[in-house]
């Protein structure tokens, strides 16, 4: 039915994330999309603005607002699990696009060639790279915290996580590797105080 789409929307944040471990501070895909979007934008500026390649920023931070919606319809699949195989993840990626379709039909006609490239299509995969990278700095940036809670379980995909980050031949992910990531480390104390 079409006009359901923002309400399909407003429903990520009841689909979990991490589901075959243990949390110590669970988290959903609504909160998890808003990371990402301000990691994807953060990559997307870096690029521009450091590397000096061209870049739009707020289509990757966009794209990125919906990179997980399709789990509205199709929750989420571990890791683990949906890397499996290149059979599972061939079968488990058009299962993804058949529920961006579904999502796109529950938009007025009008306004579905605005969310089209979004969700599936040629804006998506211009800033593809940047919103992968945000996903796994999002995750890492999860393994952190855990650990920091004395959450042991998150250990062994944060060293992995961490490798794929360091090998993926990215500036952009350097760069917020080695300016950004470290303070992930400080507590509220050792931040300090915002400056007036």
């Amino acid at each position: 039915m079409t006009g359901n789409f923002f309400a399909y929307i407003s429903r990520m944040r009841y689909i979990g994330r991490w589901s075959l471990m243990r949390n110590s501070l669970p988290e959903n895909i609504q909160e998890h999309s808003h990371m990402v979007a301000v990691l994807a934008h953060a990559l997307g500026v870096i690029r521009r603005d450091v590397f000096k390649q061209p870049c739009n920023p707020d289509e990757a931070a966009t794209v990125a607002l919906y990179h997980d919606s399709s789990e509205i319809l199709t929750g989420d699949l571990p890791t683990p699990i949906k890397y499996h195989s290149a059979e599972i993840r061939n079968a488990y990626k058009q299962v993804e696009e058949l529920a961006c379709h579904k999502l796109l039909e529950t938009l007025p006609e009008e306004l579905r060639p605005s969310y089209e490239p979004i969700l599936t299509g040629e804006v998506q995969e211009r800033v593809h790279d940047l919103v992968k990278a945000a996903d796994k700095l999002s995750a890492y940036m999860k393994c952190i915290e855990e650990r920091k809670a004395g959450n042991n379980e998150f250990l062994s995909a944060e060293a992995q996580t961490r490798q794929i980050l360091e090998e993926s031949g990215m500036p952009e992910v350097q760069y917020f590797l080695e300016h950004f990531i470290p303070a992930f480390e400080l507590n509220l104390d050792e931040l300090g105080t915002i400056e007036q």
